[in-house]
């Protein structure tokens, strides 16, 4: 039975906010192994004094025995498809769990979403989400004081949409833009950094989406034969590779990416996530277009530049089977994919309109408190005869993280980005090997830019794996005992 402990009314007060250590729920969680969990709850905090959404903008703390002032916390978003997302109790099977069971304090907040919504007003329209979840970073910050785990290190973890999410806190701290809407909701007046952000297939960079997925699949057997759908990709591809050569990006030994040599870099990437999974015991086929050699050709491509912690964490274990994956037919691989789960259509997210299709999930997110839903990419404005409101234009720039990584300025264990904003200094980043969610190159362009500005990256493609997340829980933990 659940405990609750009730010991005194003495909590703490500050900016209209408030916590109270002597507050808090007895609990346990039984993991998968058995083994049994205890851990103090502290739930329904409400982390902004003018509190739009009732049902949504409070957080759940949950403190492991043994937490200390010193602890990291892990902040798990459960956001999924840009919609709101309820502040939930730990499971024994994802991240929460684990976290609890490594002596992580663990903290779940609610935030809004595009279908959220209160007395017929829709709350959670964009940047809503986001600021939901740095206001929840705020409160944390608040009250360090009393409450156990430590503020400066905060790790956010998200999949997919909460990927992207993670992605935006983490690479907007303190940015002056979001400033006055935080202040408007009522929340602490405090820093909105975190130490690492954990993105799982992160949905994100949403205006150049839909060129990246149409540049990645036009060719596959399922595009080639849609007489409707083929002659958008077309144009959407052609899109791409202008896209990618203003990113002005490189690769992990600092060479130019560019849309010349792009595929060959996916090509790669694709290897050495087959050659990690081989490396491990998978069994993979030549039928999936990958050719093999009992000789390493070339070696592995050193990763993160060579630097120390970004080699140690993503080089390959050495092969125990003597056979090394030496290439790739990207047509046939992607044929594979895209067999293994239908495509989505095209455009990919932004489709209100386009052939006469309904609003995307994506379309909502930048929609109106009415409910209403827009275009937000030049190219379906356009196909719909109309441009993009100012309005939506600064809402999309707020909510794509690649707009805010800028080189380092190192002070201490923070990065700070030349726009005087702080970036979180570590990331680790996953995209599923046959994630079709999304365009290989979304997840990737956002690493090589943060390793390129000078940030810590953990990036792979994650062998055979559709759109999921907190998966490899080892290897994810593993990788957050090497960063404190």
């Amino acid at each position: 039975m659940v405990a609750f402990v009730m010991l005194c009314a003495c909590g703490h007060s500050r900016q209209g906010l408030s916590f109270n250590p002597n507050e808090g729920r007895e609990a346990e969680l039984t993991m998968p192994d058995g083994e049994v969990v205890r851990y103090t709850a502290y739930e329904h905090l409400y982390y902004v004094k003018h509190v739009e959404d009732t049902a949504y903008q409070y957080l759940n703390v949950y403190v492991p025995e043994g937490a200390t002032k010193t602890t990291p916390i892990l902040l798990r978003t459960y956001i999924g498809g840009y919609m709101a997302a309820k502040a939930r109790a730990p499971q024994a099977g994802d991240a929460t769990g684990r976290a609890l069971k490594e002596g992580y304090v663990v903290v779940i907040p609610g935030s809004r979403g595009r279908n959220s919504m209160q007395e017929g007003v829709y709350t959670g329209r964009a940047p809503n989400g986001l600021l939901d979840l740095k206001a929840a970073v705020r409160y944390l910050r608040l009250f360090d004081r009393e409450m156990p785990g430590n503020a400066e290190r905060i790790i956010i973890d998200g999949t997919s949409a909460g990927g992207a999410m993670a992605a935006l806190v983490g690479a907007t701290g303190n940015h002056p833009l979001y400033e006055p809407m935080l202040v408007a909701m009522g929340a602490a007046k405090e820093s909105d950094d975190v130490y690492a952000a954990v993105c799982f297939c992160p949905i994100t960079d949403l205006e150049h989406a839909d060129m990246a997925y149409e540049w990645l699949f036009n060719g596959t057997s399922s595009r080639q034969r849609s007489a409707q759908l083929l002659p958008i990709s077309n144009q959407l591809k052609e899109q791409f590779p202008t896209y990618i050569n203003s990113l002005n990006l490189k690769d992990w030994n600092g060479n130019p990416v560019t849309a010349d040599n792009y595929m060959d870099l996916l090509r790669k990437e694709l290897i050495r996530s087959a050659q990690t999974a081989k490396n491990a015991g998978a069994d993979i086929s030549d039928s999936l277009g990958f050719s093999f050699s009992q000789e390493e050709m070339g070696g592995m491509p050193p990763i993160n530049g060579g630097k120390k912690k970004g080699m140690a964490a993503m080089r390959p274990l050495q092969p125990q089977r003597g056979e090394y994956v030496v290439g790739l037919d990207m047509q046939r691989y992607l044929n594979y994919v895209a067999n293994t789960q239908p495509l989505k259509t095209a455009p990919a997210f932004d489709t209100k309109g386009v052939l006469g299709q309904m609003a995307s999930a994506e379309n909502e997110v930048f929609g109106g408190t009415d409910g209403s839903s827009v275009n937000f990419t030049v190219y379906s404005a356009y196909k719909n005869g109309t441009d993009l409101p100012k309005e939506v234009v600064d809402n999309v720039y707020l909510m794509n993280p690649m707009n805010f990584i800028a080189p380092a300025e190192r002070e201490g264990s923070k990065a700070k980005a030349k726009e005087e904003h702080t970036v979180a200094p570590h990331w680790y980043i996953r995209h599923g090997a046959r994630d079709r969610d999304t365009g290989f190159p979304v997840a990737l362009n956002l690493a090589l830019k943060l390793n390129e500005a000078g940030f810590d990256v953990n990036f792979l493609f994650a062998w055979n794996r559709p759109h999921s997340g907190d998966y490899a829980l080892d290897e994810l933990f593993g990788w957050l005992k090497s960063i404190q």
